[in-house]
Order: C-alpha cells, then structure tokens, then sequence
C-alpha cells in the first residue's frame, strides 16, 4: 500500500462521518424543535422564553437582547427553571449546539421548541454587547 492510497483513505474516512453527523444533526433537530426565521424569531420573542446555550463567557461578550444565559454544559443542572407551558427560543452561535439542546428538552418533556436559523452569527436584531476599554 502507499502511502497516498492510506491518506485518502483517512481523508474520505473524515469526510463520511463529518456528512454522518450533519445528517445526524439535522435529524435531531427535526425531531426536537422548530427552525425559525429571524423575523419569525423576532415577532414571537416576546411571549417566549429566549435562552442562550452558547458559553457564558460569550454570552457575556454579546448576546441577543432579553436573552439568558443557559449554557449547554450546565442545561442538564438547570433546565428545570424554564417554564413548559411557554415556548421556548434557543439560539448558539450557528445552530449545532441549539440542536443538542432542543433534544435535550424534549426529552425532559418541553414540547414548544424553536432554534433561531443562522443562530448569533446571522443575527442582525438588538444585541447587548460588552463595552471594550
């Protein structure tokens, strides 16, 4: 065998379960939430419990306005203080691990579930950012 035969072979090996987990992703995101439009975002954020899973430090740097801070790592400890009867908004920064977090959710039995589309990377609606000295 050569040696380039052996890095393609590891090369295409990445490739499949990188395309395996998006696949995966989207799955579970299909199952557990709803994917919304800024706009759709936006017109129902009033009414809904709007959460951050992103990590505190960057929810601390810049988050959506009237947003809170549940961070994926800690959601298990904490999700018992959101509220079943209102929906709920999750955004990250693209949407991954909104994905995660949904599921997580629903199988704790929350069933009013919606991840923001292009998560904090696409936002363009009232941000509160942290002032740099």
């Amino acid at each position: 065998m050569s040696i380039w035969w052996m890095i393609n072979s590891v090369l295409i090996t990445v490739i499949v379960l990188y395309g395996l987990y998006e696949l995966y992703v989207r799955i579970m995101m299909k199952r557990s939430a709803k994917i919304i439009t800024q706009e759709e975002f936006q017109a129902g954020m009033r009414k809904a419990q709007v959460i951050d899973v992103r990590e505190r430090d960057e929810f601390n740097a810049k988050h959506i306005l009237s947003a809170r801070s549940f961070p994926y790592t800690m959601l298990k400890e904490t999700y018992s203080s959101l509220r079943k009867d209102q929906p709920i908004y999750i955004y990250d920064q693209n949407k991954s691990i909104s994905a995660r977090a949904a599921n997580l959710l629903r199988k704790k039995g929350y069933t009013d579930l919606y991840i923001l589309k292009g998560g904090m990377q696409e936002w363009t609606g009232k941000i509160k950012q942290k002032k740099i000295d």
